[in-house]
């Protein structure tokens, strides 16, 4: 069976589960705290970084851009980029936004304080969030939320008629703020809309399921119905 080498809390990784329960694809989750720089983690991918999948072969494949084109063309039944030239264009638009405006405004820190340091040593960077960084992160992304609010009134999901990798990447990343319930749900009714769409989906139980030690998601988290 594939392995996923992967931390619970990361949009990366997120987005590489989501792919692979939406195409079916059975695996083994292997929890990695990369920061630890294993030498056999090492060997998998030089980069010290998750998520890594592991073929049933032994063969590893890293990054998360990487390893989900990877899993749309050896799984082409479920089709998460659309075949027309112009749709994939704005799909990967919104996967490009997603995994890097918004992780430098918005989840990159709130993650880095919130979750990560709580786990990190002190010469690691470990200890008591930063709150400045916290209240930029917060403010950005309300401006984000607005953004999909502004998608999501002329289209069915974020990219169009049907539900793409475009989806997938927003939700890995608003799903991690939600468990530590940084979402102002009730002010953005079109993306709260869109993401109870998204949450409802069988390949999001896996995600609704995680739980950190000594970090419980809020009551919402893992509610269909927030």
């Amino acid at each position: 069976m594939r392995q996923l080498y992967h931390l619970p809390i990361s949009p990366a990784c997120r987005k590489v589960r989501l792919v692979l329960a939406e195409k079916n694809i059975e695996f083994e989750l292997v929890e990695e705290r990369d920061w630890e720089r294993r030498r056999e983690f090492l060997m998998m991918n030089p980069a010290g970084e998750v998520p890594v999948l592991v073929e049933e072969d032994g063969e590893p494949l890293s990054g998360a851009t990487a390893i989900t084109e990877y899993l749309e063309e050896i799984s082409p039944e479920v089709k998460l980029l659309p075949e027309d030239p112009r749709a994939r264009a704005e799909v990967r638009r919104l996967v490009d936004w997603f995994d890097r405006k918004f992780e430098a405004e918005v989840s990159g820190g709130l993650i880095f304080e919130k979750v990560m340091r709580r786990f990190l040593g002190a010469h690691e960077g470990g200890g008591a969030p930063e709150m400045s960084v916290v209240r930029v992160a917060l403010h950005n992304l309300r401006y984000h939320l607005d953004y999909i609010c502004y998608l999501m009134e002329e289209r069915n999901w974020l990219a169009g008629d049907a539900l793409t990798l475009a989806d997938i990447t927003a939700a890995a990343h608003i799903s991690c703020l939600d468990y530590v319930g940084d979402v102002p749900w009730n002010q953005y009714q079109g993306a709260k809309d869109w993401y109870a769409k998204i949450k409802s989906r069988p390949s999001f139980r896996g995600l609704l399921a995680d739980h950190l030690p000594g970090m419980p998601p809020p009551k919402l988290y893992a509610n269909l119905d927030f």
